[in-house]
């Protein structure tokens, strides 16, 4: 039988219908018929052992880890990264313990990768009741720390790909603390995500070292990427170095005073606020990025759109819109930080 997404299986649709419906307390259940019947489709179309290994794998995971994390939707989160082979008496284990103890005494919780390290220095300093642990399998380096051995917030991975989701998906800034190539790994996607608008904006803060361990990296930014047109200058808006745990918590608290959130609606952006913007700053956003906005358009003040009827908890959030060109993500964190002035 040939199963199609459309009502055109009465037969197959019946069946999961009453499956739905014997299994009791099912959320949003069109979207639930779609995955069962997506997965009924992988079964016809792959006879591959590894790969419905692979998909079953991944679809268990997703699961688990939006089980951990949904209960603290409403709370911010701050994902740190950095190398597993930190010391604690390095320099930078004592900068992430401090750093991550403030984030917890001003009510954030801390994402890391679970492991030893910076990884430890971040759930040790925000303490096993405001951590999750994202761990990963491995073969060597990757135990469980002692801060959330056997922690509700634990989630392990398989897979690399599930637990970069969870760590950027989750998250609403991050910061990168040095590391080796798994570090670099992890920086790089999340600086791809936000450059290509795959991912929410956020602060994504390069806490550097006594010997410049990012501003090394800057120079090699400007010099190699920005000279031969591989990066464009609006692309510095998507990152922040400083040595400073100030200057770096500073930096999370000010993205979120007057912005929010934001959803794409097709090719219109909506931009949730936390207070109303006047019409004057309305005209001063519009006067100093106009490269943002589409011909034809301009920034006005909206209510929230009949698309957003899945986020409820956000239909009272004043708003601001405009169709957006999708060239200039960079320039839209300067814009939101130019949002965040007023």
């Amino acid at each position: 039988m040939e199963l199609s997404f459309s009502r055109s299986n009465p037969q197959i649709d019946q069946l999961i219908a009453r499956l739905i419906e014997e299994s009791g307390g099912v959320h949003h259940p069109e979207i639930i018929r779609e995955m069962l019947l997506a997965t009924l489709k992988i079964g016809q179309e792959v006879d591959y052992l590894a790969d419905l290994k692979l998909i079953n794998r991944t679809l268990r995971e997703m699961r688990y880890t939006a089980k951990v994390f949904g209960p603290y939707r409403n709370r911010k989160k701050v994902t740190i990264f950095g190398s597993a082979r930190t010391e604690h008496h390095e320099e930078m284990y004592q900068k992430c313990l401090r750093f991550s103890r403030s984030l917890a005494e001003n009510g954030y919780m801390v994402i890391t990768g679970g492991g030893p390290g910076i990884m430890q220095a971040g759930n040790e300093g925000a303490g096993s009741d405001n951590s999750f642990a994202v761990n990963i399998r491995l073969p060597f380096e990757q135990k469980p720390n002692p801060v959330m051995y056997r922690n509700p917030r634990l989630v392990t991975y398989k897979y690399f790909f599930n637990r970069k989701v969870a760590f950027v998906k989750e998250a609403d800034a991050i910061v990168v603390f040095p590391g080796g190539f798994g570090t670099l790994d992890e920086a790089m996607e999340v600086f791809t995500l936000i450059q290509t608008g795959k991912t929410s904006p956020k602060p994504l803060i390069l806490m550097d070292d006594s010997e410049g361990y990012w501003e090394k990296f800057f120079d090699f930014v400007k010099q190699s990427l920005l000279v031969n047109g591989f990066i464009s200058g609006e692309d510095f808006s998507l990152f922040t170095i400083t040595s400073s745990e100030q200057e770096a918590f500073d930096v999370i608290e000010t993205f979120y005073r007057s912005y929010h959130s934001l959803r794409f609606i097709e090719n219109r952006l909506v931009i949730r606020l936390n207070k109303e913007i006047s019409e004057a700053q309305i005209a001063t956003l519009t006067e100093e990025f106009p490269e943002l906005i589409q011909d034809g358009d301009r920034i006005s003040c909206c209510k929230s759109f009949p698309e957003e009827i899945d986020e409820p908890d956000l239909a009272h959030l004043p708003r601001i819109t405009m169709l957006f060109d999708h060239h200039h993500y960079g320039l839209l964190i300067a814009f939101i930080n130019r949002i965040n002035t007023f």
